[in-house]
């Protein structure tokens, strides 16, 4: 036989195999596809893809290693869910995740999320959702709803997450530059150096020639319970007549944690309850009036923003429906689910929604959030002259240079210093005295409350000690009768839009 018909006797062997190959998989597929509508097993599933993964590791022209394959069909198989909070947890995540856990780690100090999906009309950038307190992040003037659009001159649109947290943390005493954008066109550098992020719980304390109480709850940690009780019976040695409760840019934390500290105000009734599918996950935690501290007459303003996410929208939550306080600020951040960390292995892992949670009037907010009783920001609105002065301001250092030149800046001097710029910028003098606060107390710590620049603070106090606090208290709706009101709202909106 010659070379040349033994060469065409191959071809032909290999095009009859592969032919094979293409309508034996071809007919698996169909078989499943023809069984679509009543339903395919998981089991032919997974035969399907066994066999994929079989020929890719035998018949692929390179070799593959099986890592790569698994590590695809876990990420593939997760991101297909369409949820961002159920994703595949690789070595390098897990690691981070343990570290959170632990209670410290090397980096920056912002919570951030990142869509799956990347499009030219909206590309994945990292958002903000939360900056930790005194961390290089919030100091930097950083803020939830930021976009994070590059690291180290790399567009974050082209990484995956773990590579994003992978160049935010690394070792303590490293710099890190970040790209900014802030609403549509304002973008900006910002250099970070990354410290050890220690995961924080409540800062607390009674505000300046008031008879108010305050405690910032900064996250729900196993020892926020703890610190909370802390701070209500230095409140009570005081003799406190007012209590606001800071929950703004705080990302949530453990469920038990916040179910405790809401027992503290609630003595009875649901605080929370979980629905799923899965019959051990549908629970309610209620409240005992035993575990109850705080007296009924005491006036509780709680304060939220679009960082105020998860456990701290249970908490302000239960106390809107049960009307027992008053919120202030802006509407918060719509995570209404509950998620659970499952091992694979030694060094990987994934995280899964397996429930919704419930408010005592039986709402869920996830991606609706819940709405202030009052509504007031403090963000300011820049025009374009403001916004260009603004970038130069951070561009040029021009807040670092000032506080190295006087690193015992008085407040006077910081008020001084800041309408020299507000003259040259536009900028609010409020802000560019915050600015320069945070700068001055970088190394020691910001102050418990910022009276001079916080707006929503001030409105706090103002309805605490309002005299008519116990009407503003029973005109409030609970979660359930506003979106009653909205759906009926739209009902009759529908009913216009027929006729």
């Amino acid at each position: 036989m010659n070379i040349y018909r033994r060469k065409l006797i191959r071809n032909i062997s290999i095009a009859v195999f592969l032919s094979a190959l293409v309508i034996g998989a071809s007919y698996c597929f169909a078989q499943v596809k023809a069984q679509n509508d009543s339903k395919a097993t998981s089991y032919q599933y997974m035969r399907i893809i066994n066999s994929v993964f079989d020929r890719l590791q035998q018949q692929y022209v390179d070799e593959i290693d099986p890592a790569v394959l698994y590590e695809g069909a876990m990420k593939g198989m997760l991101d297909a869910i369409g949820d961002p909070y159920t994703v595949y947890l690789d070595s390098d995540y897990m690691r981070d995740l343990n570290d959170t856990t632990a209670g410290s780690f090397g980096g920056v100090g912002l919570s951030i999320s990142k869509p799956n999906e990347s499009t030219p009309e909206k590309p994945a950038y990292v958002e903000v959702s939360t900056p930790v307190e005194d961390a290089p992040g919030s100091r930097a003037g950083i803020r939830a709803g930021d976009f994070i659009v590059a690291i180290e001159g790399k567009p974050t649109p082209d990484m995956t997450m773990n590579e994003v947290l992978g160049m935010l943390r690394g070792e303590v005493g490293t710099p890190v530059t970040i790209t900014i954008l802030r609403g549509t066109n304002m973008r900006f550098d910002v250099r970070l150096v990354r410290e050890l992020i220690e995961v924080p719980t409540a800062k607390f304390g009674m505000i300046e020639n008031t008879k108010i109480g305050y405690v910032r709850l900064i996250e729900f940690t196993p020892e926020t319970p703890h610190r909370m009780q802390d701070a209500l019976d230095l409140f009570e040695t005081s003799g406190y007549k007012g209590l606001i409760i800071d929950l703004r840019d705080n990302p949530g934390g453990r469920l038990d944690s916040v179910v405790e500290v809401a027992d503290k105000f609630i003595d009875k009734g649901v605080i929370v309850s979980t629905k799923s599918r899965i019959a051990m996950e549908n629970m309610e935690f209620k409240a005992s009036k035993d575990k109850t501290t705080v007296k009924k007459n005491i006036p509780v303003v709680v304060l939220i923003n679009k960082g105020s996410a998860s456990a701290s929208e249970i908490l302000s939550g239960a106390l809107k429906d049960y009307k027992l306080a008053y919120l202030v600020g802006e509407n918060t951040y719509g995570k209404g689910s509950v998620q659970t960390v499952q091992q694979l292995s030694a060094t990987d892992g994934f995280k899964m929604t397996v429930a919704r949670y419930y408010t005592p009037s039986d709402v869920n907010i996830d991606k609706i959030g819940i709405p202030p009783d009052l509504e007031i920001s403090n963000m300011e609105t820049l025009s374009k002259e403001q916004e260009e002065a603004y970038v130069k301001i951070v561009k040029d250092s021009v807040i670092e240079k000032i506080v190295e030149a006087n690193p015992d800046i008085t407040e006077a001097e910081i008020a001084e210093e800041a309408k020299k710029i507000a003259r040259e910028s536009g900028i609010e003098a409020r802000i560019i005295r915050r600015l320069i606060r945070n700068q001055a107390t970088r190394l020691t710590g910001s102050p418990l409350y910022d009276l001079d620049y916080d707006l929503q603070l001030n409105q706090a106090i103002n309805i605490v000690t309002n005299p008519d606090y116990n009407t503003l208290i029973k005109k409030t709706k609970t979660l359930k009768q506003l979106q009653q009101a909205k759906e009926d709202k739209e009902l009759q909106s529908k009913a216009g839009t027929s006729k």
